[in-house]
């Protein structure tokens, strides 16, 4: 039987920085579910979730370098870069047109069941519920839906301002509930 190692986040950085292949390993046997479940909420389709992951995987192992533990750790780092990427497809060329040409039977039955995990699988939930509900709608747009910030002033009918500061009020409180 093999041993089982175990990084701390500073170790596990160290590793990455390295080039280790089982830090790497561990990373992803440790990480993949969480960014699945944020990636698979905003691309709402698991056959593009796992496109997704794949990528933000490489990104990860290539963009190691970039991450600073300065600026926060190291899943909100990886986190950023699992939104990003899902963002990013949803508003590629590609994946619009591929919606305009989808054939109906595809969607018959997309309105009876969801195939949205909810926060509560990566354990967010009891956080966003702790959140004055004006600020938990906006972080539910711009993290779990991918609206950008001009998109949720108008969406809310609120000044782009006003959105900024709500979200920033919202990702501070959010902060010191996860210490």
């Amino acid at each position: 039987m093999g041993l089982t190692v175990t990084y701390n986040e500073k170790e596990l950085v160290a590793a990455l920085k390295a080039r280790n292949n089982q830090a790497f390993g561990y990373l992803y046997d440790n990480y993949s579910g969480s960014l699945y479940s944020i990636i698979l909420q905003i691309v709402q389709n698991p056959t593009l979730a796992d496109d997704v992951l794949q990528e933000v995987f490489v990104n990860i192992w290539r963009q190691i370098e970039t991450y600073d533990p300065a600026k926060g750790r190291l899943f909100t780092w990886m986190l950023n870069i699992s939104r990003n990427a899902s963002i990013d497809l949803l508003r590629s060329k590609n994946y619009q047109d591929s919606k305009k040409n989808q054939e109906l039977k595809d969607n018959v039955y997309q309105g009876t069941r969801s195939t949205q995990i909810s926060t509560d699988a990566i354990g967010l939930t009891r956080f966003l519920a702790k959140l004055r509900p004006d600020y938990r709608v906006l972080i539910e747009l711009a993290y779990f839906k991918g609206y950008t910030h001009e998109e949720i002033a108008e969406i809310e009918h609120i000044p782009l301002g006003t959105v900024k500061t709500r979200i920033r009020n919202a990702l501070m409180q959010l902060r010191e509930f996860l210490k």
